[in-house]
């Protein structure tokens, strides 16, 4: 359940990378707990091994948002495959944000992104992010 709300959000956000993890982790639980079901051992085997590559990418997940190293969450690259300009959801979404477009956008600006400026916000996105990826391990590894 937990997954499938992230790969909403991922979605509203538009981060690709994201959702082709949470997919693939939605089809590997699914054959884990099938596996499981069916005393599979190769089913079983293959969701453990797949346990380790899920948290590694969670714990990737947190070193961006938190920008530990030379990582970086304003580049867009990593997470949306440099497809596309777009965020987190929570950045604009998140608990008490307000949104205020800034007017005249500036020149170097695309003209299908808006320019805004983001306040007030009880729990920055970096933080959300963080907390849900911080879910999934706990939930991985218990």
């Amino acid at each position: 359940v937990s997954v499938l709300e992230r790969q909403i959000f991922d979605f509203l956000g538009y981060q690709w990378a994201p959702i082709l993890a949470n997919f693939i982790h939605i089809i590997i639980v699914i054959l884990g707990l099938f596996g499981t079901i069916q005393y599979r051992p190769r089913y079983i085997t293959g969701y453990a091994v797949w346990l380790v590559l899920w948290v590694t990418w969670n714990v990737f997940v947190i070193c961006f948002y938190l920008e530990a190293g030379d990582l970086s969450k304003e580049t867009d690259l990593i997470l949306t495959f440099n497809i596309s300009m777009h965020r987190s959801w929570w950045m604009e979404n998140g608990p008490g944000c307000t949104v205020t477009s800034v007017t005249p956008a500036p020149d170097w600006a695309p003209e299908d992104h808006r320019y805004i400026t983001v306040s007030g916000c009880f729990l920055e996105y970096q933080y959300i992010e963080v907390a849900q990826s911080s879910l999934q391990i706990f939930l991985a590894v218990s």
